[in-house]
């Protein structure tokens, strides 16, 4: 095979963006048949050498996968947890390819979450500068305050900085439904602490133009072509 940049050989294997792997290179990360390469631009054969981010070899990835997965509650948002806990990897045992999980969801939380070996893809659809828009459901005890709607949608003053949601509806006595396109450490809850929701279910419904429909509890599908046009589309990104 002719010789490739480096940065696309790793975004290929679903690790980052070629931006990123760009990042990744000038820290030192990345090592070619285990010597180290800090050249952005570098390139090198495939087929006849070892690439390794922080002492893994990777593999390219020539088939993109897209998935939806329904995360149940309890299950950590990672490919491996150390402690043998419940992961994402026990749901999709079956596929072969190496797959990475599109932002996170904290473990008490359940719904959609986005597995895939697109790595300008995952780049993309966590950066804040694209924004997509994550919808959740949440079940909540007791009786909702007149107003929390204005308050969550004007803005609450967190420790780390002021947090909103985008829009904010009463589903039912014990359900409503908010949207949100930031990406911090427990947002949703703490926003709805903030407001005085005690929180007993956060479902995530819908990531960008993605829904989890009825996928069951604990199971995945593939994306459909429209699905994976409309996603590339929000984030600006060629087929």
């Amino acid at each position: 095979m002719a010789e490739m940049r480096l940065n696309k050989i790793i975004a290929d294997a679903g690790i980052t963006s070629r931006r990123g792997a760009d990042e990744l290179i000038a820290d030192g990360r990345v090592t070619v048949d285990g010597r180290p390469i800090r050249e952005l631009g570098a390139k090198i054969d495939p087929d006849n050498h070892e690439v390794a981010v922080d002492g893994e070899t990777i593999k390219r990835s020539l088939t993109k996968s897209y998935l939806v997965l329904h995360k149940p509650k309890g299950v950590l948002s990672t490919m491996y947890d150390p402690e043998g806990r419940p992961s994402l990897a026990d749901f999709i045992d079956l596929r072969k390819e190496r797959l990475f999980h599109v932002g996170r969801l904290d473990k008490d939380s359940e719904g959609l979450i986005l597995l895939t070996n697109d790595g300008d893809l995952t780049f993309r659809a966590t950066h804040p500068s694209f924004g997509l828009e994550k919808t959740y459901i949440i079940e909540f005890e007791g009786r909702l305050e007149t107003g929390v709607d204005k308050v969550l949608l004007k803005g609450v003053e967190l420790e780390d900085g002021m947090g909103r949601v985008l829009s904010f509806k009463q589903l039912s006595a014990n359900w409503i439904e908010v949207k949100i396109h930031e990406g911090r450490y427990h947002i949703i809850r703490r926003l709805m602490e903030a407001v005085g929701v005690e929180v007993l279910r956060l479902i995530r419904t819908n990531f960008g133009p993605i829904s989890l429909g009825d996928t069951p509890e604990g199971r995945w599908r593939d994306l459909n072509e429209q699905e994976l046009l409309n996603i590339q589309k929000a984030l600006d990104l060629k087929k």
